[in-house]
């Protein structure tokens, strides 16, 4: 669980790609800090899995499959949300696919997935929501992306890089059109993040050591936070120092 600790009471937050590794330390870190959470996969038994956890361990939440690549699913998962708790705060944008290999071997199928995924998912999630939180006086929107996006490409893997430099792009561009709306939108860029692949070899960044989900997690809860009012259009690295190496 995370460390870091907000009030969000009274606060109502959307995670897509909540059923597991960043999405899911997120969905819990904002539920241990008061929010009610939408809890979204594809996959619907890791979606009812994590909502469980988080009522057993005292909080509010409500576990809704959806592909956030289809925008009527997007717009039905959102108004399940507003069925449940009313207002909505929070959307956080954790939903991803990720498949390595050379350009010249990828095929247009697993290079449309990823894109509709990874970045359509994220505009339609935003737009969505962004027209919700604007008649509703405002929020905060995080994007999940990675340091393949920004600043640093990897040897391979040209549809995710693309996906997650794209993410960026997003984020600088509704940051600044949902601005006058009162909508603070932001991107956070893990690098290093230990999963089920993870291996036995320390990663080589500045710490010299995998970093967990919830130290992403724990970012996602200052940018949702007051402490963070000031802050939006941002890309923010959490990757135990890899690009200084």
């Amino acid at each position: 669980m995370s460390t870091f600790r907000v009030d969000l009471r009274q606060q109502t937050a959307l995670v897509t790609g909540a059923g597991a590794d960043v999405g899911r330390a997120a969905a819990r870190a904002l539920a241990a800090a008061g929010a009610a959470v939408i809890v979204n996969d594809i996959n619907p038994d890791r979606a009812d899995q994590v909502a469980a956890e988080i009522v057993a361990a005292g909080g509010r939440a409500l576990a809704v499959q959806a592909d956030v690549s289809n925008r009527f699913q997007v717009s039905a998962l959102i108004e399940a949300g507003r069925d449940a708790f009313g207002r909505l705060h929070i959307l956080v944008n954790a939903a991803g696919v990720r498949k390595l290999g050379p350009m010249y071997g990828l095929d247009e199928w697993d290079w449309r997935r990823i894109l509709d995924v990874n970045l359509t998912g994220a505009f339609f999630c935003s737009q969505l929501m962004g027209r919700v939180m604007a008649d509703e006086g405002g929020g905060v929107i995080v994007n999940i992306a990675s340091t393949a996006g920004h600043p640093a490409a990897l040897p391979d893997g040209v549809a995710y890089v693309s996906s997650k430099a794209g993410m960026i792009g997003l984020t600088r561009q509704s940051a600044r059109e949902f601005a006058p709306m009162g909508i603070r939108v932001n991107a956070i860029c893990p690098g290093n993040i230990a999963d089920g692949d993870t291996p036995a070899q320390p990663p080589p960044n500045a710490q010299g050591c995998w970093g967990a989900p919830e130290a992403v997690a724990d970012v996602v809860l200052f940018l949702c936070s007051d402490a963070a009012r000031f802050i939006t259009g941002q890309a923010i690295n959490v990757d135990g120092g890899e690009n200084m190496v």
